[in-house]
């Protein structure tokens, strides 16, 4: 089939972008949209010009790296899927395709459909961590966990940094990737003698790196590829209220 794709063309981050129109023929359906891209720079490579930027990495929806804009949707329109796990199978014959990197204040473009992310990694270094020496691998029953408590962690520490979250908000928010990251943490017993300062210093380094607030639209959840759900917010509000009530200031300051 015949794929026409507007793609965002930015040279650098100084330099003004724009939508550039391609076609891409003979795409089976069996490719990913990942492999699409793939075929569409070794035409551009071959023509002399230069290749489409897009992040990538394990291409199994695992490590979080890839991820635009598809016809204002992030990953695109399947729920539940990174894009390097979107097939071509759920696009017909003569589809345009309209590809933007994620829009937001804290993910400048770093060029076409790269931004940088690495807001992302200074919060998790702000209190995504429990900083106890762990040394060598514990039993795994000899702490007990409720059981309810550890599906919720687990479901919780499904993330994987994507940042599709914020780029679907509104308001440019990313308090579902940092309620995933302290519920999976907070749920654990381990977790729970940083639990509320954790709490104030990522939501203090989110509010420096000029993440928006959260309004509960729940476009977060909607294209979250790992299904983590809004109750995540609820937590991290929860924690990081009764933080502050008890006088919390946060690793990371207030």
């Amino acid at each position: 089939m015949r794929i026409i794709l507007h793609i965002w063309r930015q040279r650098s981050a100084g330099e003004k972008g724009r939508m550039v129109r391609y076609e891409v023929p003979n795409v089976s359906e069996h490719m990913s949209f990942l492999e699409m891209l793939d075929v569409l720079n070794e035409d551009l490579t071959m023509r002399g010009e230069e290749p489409v930027a897009f992040d990538h990495d394990c291409r199994e929806g695992i490590c979080g790296m890839c991820g635009a804009m598809v016809n204002g949707i992030a990953h695109g329109p399947l729920p539940g899927t990174t894009l390097c796990q979107l097939h071509m199978r759920h696009f017909k014959d003569g589809d345009e395709l309209y590809l933007e990197p994620w829009r937001a204040r804290a993910f400048p473009v770093v060029k076409d459909l790269v931004v940088d992310r690495s807001a992302f990694d200074r919060i998790i270094a702000a209190g995504g961590f429990i900083a106890v020496a762990t040394g060598s691998a514990p039993d795994g029953n000899a702490i007990p966990v409720p059981k309810d408590d550890a599906e919720k962690s687990m479901d919780a520490a499904a993330c994987i940094g994507c940042g599709a979250c914020v780029a679907m908000c509104p308001n440019a928010s990313a308090s579902l990737f940092m309620g995933a990251k302290m519920a999976h943490l907070g749920l654990l017993p381990q977790g729970q003698p940083e639990r509320e300062r954790r709490a104030v210093a990522m939501v203090a380094q989110a509010n420096r790196e000029l993440f928006g607030s959260c309004t509960n639209i729940g476009e977060c959840e909607a294209v979250c590829p790992k299904d983590i759900k809004l109750e995540v917010i609820a937590r991290m509000n929860r924690d990081f209220l009764r933080a502050k009530w008890a006088g919390e200031e946060g690793v990371a300051g207030d």
